[in-house]
């Protein structure tokens, strides 16, 4: 027995990273996986693998949400969860952050958040559950990330006012929260196939070692299974929340 059997779950941004893990696990535990990205050929390759249906979604595009819930729903009569996990993160110091650049990270982070609940929703079946993909950085500051940061607390808001409206249905909405996690955005050398991404990541466990309580960078396999844990039946009592998932990054500074 799986803990998503039954249940039908779209996930975003799922071609790569953190969404992929998503999916992947969400499958091994049981789920039908809508497999959604804007990255085509790796979005069908992993749904293919993985025995799932595979649906182009710009997440900023509120006709590709409609067509992507329409699928979902032609291909499996229901829809049970959705995990908004698609995100962009641009680097740069508020002051010297083009506002076509702000607008950008704004409108995939979160507006295509706002949109993946809103088209979402009305198909979702009632006891449902959203999961949404905050930040650390939606929790606190960090220099160099103002239009991240400011997309990912609105995040946190959007949660908070969607399990506030949708728990009369019994669908629950939480986010998880994720510090540095070893995936492209992170990691670059991940996207060239000439880069050496195992000697990168080793790198950044260096990094982190000196920043980090744990003493390494995330793996998104991890933040995979506390977006399982949010969308079965283990978080049942569990609503509006966000869960910080950073290594104990948050916890503040050791001195010794």
């Amino acid at each position: 027995m799986g803990k998503l059997d039954g249940r039908v779950v779209i996930v975003t941004g799922a071609a790569r990273g953190q969404g992929e893990q998503e999916a992947r696990l969400f499958r091994a535990e049981g789920a039908e996986v809508v497999v959604t990205d804007v990255l085509d050929d790796q979005g069908k390759a992993l749904a293919e693998e993985i025995g799932a249906l595979y649906v182009h979604l710009d997440v900023a595009d509120e006709d590709d949400w409609r067509a992507a819930v329409r699928r979902a729903r032609d291909a499996y009569g229901r829809i049970d969860g959705l995990v908004n996990n698609a995100g962009v993160l641009r680097f740069g110091t508020l002051v010297d952050t083009p506002l076509e650049d702000f607008m950008q990270v704004v409108r995939v982070n979160q507006v295509g958040c706002f949109l993946g609940i809103r088209t979402t929703t009305p198909e979702l079946a009632d006891g449902g559950t959203i999961v949404n993909t905050a930040s650390y950085t939606g929790v606190t500051g960090m220099a160099a990330v103002g239009a991240y940061a400011a997309s990912k607390h609105a995040v946190l808001g959007l949660t908070r006012v969607a399990a506030l409206e949708l728990a009369p249905r019994g669908i629950r909405v939480n986010a998880v929260c994720p510090g540095a996690i070893d995936t492209a955005m992170s990691n670059p050398a991940q996207l060239g196939p000439a880069a050496d991404a195992a000697e990168m990541s080793r790198a950044l466990d260096d990094l982190y070692r000196k920043l980090v309580p744990l003493g390494r960078i995330g793996r998104p396999e991890e933040v995979a299974r506390l977006a399982l844990f949010l969308t079965s039946d283990d978080s049942s009592y569990i609503t509006g929340q966000p869960f910080v998932i950073d290594g104990g990054w948050l916890a503040g500074v050791s001195v010794i």
